[in-house]
């Protein structure tokens, strides 16, 4: 257990005696106020205060973030004011507490409101003062060390935020070693025996990977050494969850991954030439392998890393993967924006910091428009984004854009009108599709005209949170005024039926009670939400008509669907009655996942799995809440792909391992690559989640199975 002792030690090298006293003082008013208050692991809750304050004195930094970091849950969580922490420390310490304090105090309706909410504040807070999400972040990385404690649901739901959210969030800021410890953390709890599988072969070739890495460092040294350069080497073991993607990504088991060890050579000089000199000096000891050089010097990360890297054939002829940078990108690399962050009154920031709080302030700025919380964090998720490629203007100025990223993307990010005018692109002075996918070094030109407005399938295969937002606020527009009218006129025909006018109970006071009831702001708003399929005209007229009447349509109605095989089956619905509900045929989902629904026109509500990649291309408009309500076992079709080495007999070991579980399988099929991998498809039926955990457990179990996962229809 960390001590107040041990944090002071830290902060004594770095802050004044005064600053010192003010750490101290803040210890003792969070021991008192937590006085009596426990954790999960019965340890007294005080330990994750402090745990959090060393973290933050671990990355050096000010004393109004580490008092912060010892308070921050005081005000949430015991009797403690706003206005006694700011008497006992100060408004700038009372600032940052009660930014933190107002990201927790979230009690909106469901987990995905909250969770939205949540990320909202946290980055609206970070626009006034980056410290507040600095202190979030090493709130969540202890909260991660004690997660044991927590039930395996939660662990889980934690696990997965953290890998998707709080982890590219700390990429984005720079924070290496917290990014990474945060991945390996998330892994270990979303997938425990991959993980420790992993970690048993890793200790297991441990002496043989220390013996290579020292000799591998000892030459690099000793030619660097010869040059006159002075340099530090350093070998890593890559960290778990890198070595997890990569197996994952190229479909290789453990023992194809050669470069299990990453060299850094860290010069003293802060030139950047150097690092080229340092890049010819390797090149000529080892052959360099082809595609595998990438200056990040020349051209930065988006979050503003630098360094050169390259993977050579090295000693045994094994491939080595080499970084060379200065001290300062050194620095740069493993702490971020908090290696640079400068606190003295009248000291302003770096244009590196700057920069990086600009690309975090752009995300919140783009999704201001965006009231879904399902949009929201779907936006921010891909806003994160790990990898980039950069291209150039016709001026010649480097954008960086995600992966995959196209003209669209592009056209956005320069204006919103040039996005909405885009009729065409030209890369590399060539006219390309507008689905073309950017690479590396292209130069784009965007060809406008005016009048063009987007059209709904570039939400098909644009990737930029903010391309993404555009054009989806320009459907949304669209498509509201469509349903609008559709909704006037479906109530018009309505009301006709029972020789009413709608326009004459349009303003009336039980319209407005109707409104108020279904928390819907106006009679437009109302008229969209019919034209939506999310309110029925049914419900609307009942308003209306005298009790005998509507009494009488209630035994009609119930006549009609008695034994009707449009009845939800497994599913319950919020808010809407008296529609059809279909499986989506794309994503197959099962009892278990977590599901979404999807009003369509003429088809009823269809069931998608909330994962769907499908989800992202529709009206958000459109999307209800429903919940599985299984009160009978039935059969769900899963499809499901292994990828083996190929031997003889594997589809037959692979079947005989799913069919030991009484499942049964509908459909199976092998194809092979030159590469030696077979890829065997399997469509199963089983009742739910849990019996395809089980049998995805089973055949990750057989002999050469490299990989095991769930697959969607295209």
């Amino acid at each position: 257990m960390l001590r107040i002792n041990d944090i002071l030690e830290k902060v004594q090298s770095y802050l004044p005696p005064s600053e010192v006293e003010r750490i101290e003082k803040a210890y003792i008013f969070s021991a008192s106020v937590h006085q009596g208050q426990v954790r999960l692991s019965g340890e007294p809750y005080l330990t994750h205060p402090m745990e959090v304050c060393g973290i933050l004195a671990d990355m050096k930094l000010d004393a109004a973030t580490l008092v912060t970091g010892l308070l921050h849950d005081t005000v949430e969580d015991t009797l403690a004011t706003q206005e006694q922490i700011e008497e006992s420390f100060g408004k700038e310490v009372a600032f940052l507490v009660d930014g933190l304090t107002k990201i927790s105090k979230i009690t909106l309706g469901n987990q995905e409101e909250r969770q939205a909410e949540n990320f909202r504040k946290m980055i609206l807070a970070m626009s006034s003062d980056i410290r507040i999400l600095l202190i979030r972040l090493a709130d969540r990385v202890h909260n991660m060390r004690t997660l044991e404690f927590q039930t395996p649901e939660r662990q889980v739901y934690i696990a997965k935020e953290t890998l998707e959210l709080y982890a590219p969030l700390a990429n984005r800021l720079g924070i290496n070693w917290m990014k990474v410890e945060l991945e390996d953390l998330s892994f270990r709890y979303l997938d425990f025996e991959a993980y420790n599988d992993l970690a048993k072969r890793v200790v297991k070739k441990k002496d043989k990977r220390d013996d290579y890495t020292e000799e591998v460092r000892s030459i690099i040294a000793k030619e660097m050494g010869l040059l006159g350069v002075s340099v530090e080497v350093e070998g890593r073991a890559k960290h778990f969850y890198s070595i997890y993607k990569k197996m994952k990504e190229q479909h290789i088991n453990f023992d194809e991954v050669f470069d299990l060890t990453a060299f850094r050579i860290i010069l003293d000089s802060d030139k950047e030439k150097d690092c080229y000199e340092a890049l010819s000096v390797v090149h000529a000891l080892w052959k360099p392998v082809p595609g595998r050089f990438k200056d990040y010097i020349a051209m930065p990360k988006a979050n503003h890393y630098q360094s050169l890297h390259t993977t050579v054939i090295g000693p045994y002829g094994e491939r080595v993967e080499i970084q060379i940078r200065t001290k300062a990108m050194h620095e740069w690399a493993e702490e971020g924006i908090a290696s640079h962050w400068r606190y003295k009154e009248g000291v302003a920031f770096s244009s590196t910091d700057e920069d990086q709080i600009k690309i975090l302030r752009d995300l919140l700025d783009v999704q201001q428009e965006t009231e879904n919380p399902r949009e929201f964090m779907s936006n921010l998720k891909v806003a994160l984004f790990p990898e980039e490629v950069y291209v150039f203007t016709p001026n010649g100025d480097v954008k960086s854009f995600p992966k995959g990223a196209t003209p669209i993307d592009f056209a956005y990010s320069i204006h919103t009108d040039i996005g909405n005018k885009c009729i065409g692109a030209k890369v590399n002075r060539s006219i390309v599709p507008l689905k073309y996918q950017l690479q590396n070094g292209d130069t784009v030109e965007i060809i406008t005209q005016s009048g063009h407005h987007p059209s709904k399938d570039w939400l098909k295969f644009v990737v930029t949170s903010r391309a993404l937002a555009k054009i989806r606020n320009w459907v949304k527009t669209e498509e509201r005024e469509k349903s609008v009218a559709l909704g006037k006129d479906l109530l018009e025909k309505e009301f006709k039926k029972h020789h009413l006018k709608f326009g004459s109970f349009a303003k009336s006071k039980e319209m407005d009670g109707i409104l108020a009831e279904s928390h819907i702001d106006s009679l437009e708003d109302l008229m969209a939400a019919v034209g939506y399929g999310r309110v029925s005209p049914k419900h609307i007229i009942h308003r209306f008509l005298p009790e005998e009447e509507v009494r009488k349509e209630d035994v009609v109605d119930t006549t009609s669907k008695k034994g009707s095989a449009t009845e939800p089956f497994g599913v319950s619905l919020t808010g809407i009655d008296d529609v059809m509900v279909r499986y989506a045929k794309c994503c197959d989902p099962i009892p278990g996942d977590e599901i979404i629904g999807y009003i369509s026109r003429g088809r009823g509500v269809v069931v998608h799995t909330a994962g769907c990649p499908h989800i992202r291309d529709m009206d958000t408009e459109r999307l209800v809440d429903v919940h599985w309500d299984v009160r009978q076992k039935r059969d769900y079709l899963v499809q499901m792909r292994a990828i083996c080495n190929d031997k003889k007999g594997i589809l037959a070991d692979l079947s005989a391992a799913i069919s030991m579980l009484d499942v049964n399988i509908s459909h199976a099929e092998t194809t092979t690559d030159q590469n030696g991998k077979a890829t065997c498809d399997f469509t199963v039926n089983v009742n739910d989640l849990h019996q395809f955990n089980r049998i995805v457990e089973a055949v990750k179990k057989v002999r050469g199975v490299v990989s095991v996962q769930r697959l969607w229809r295209t």
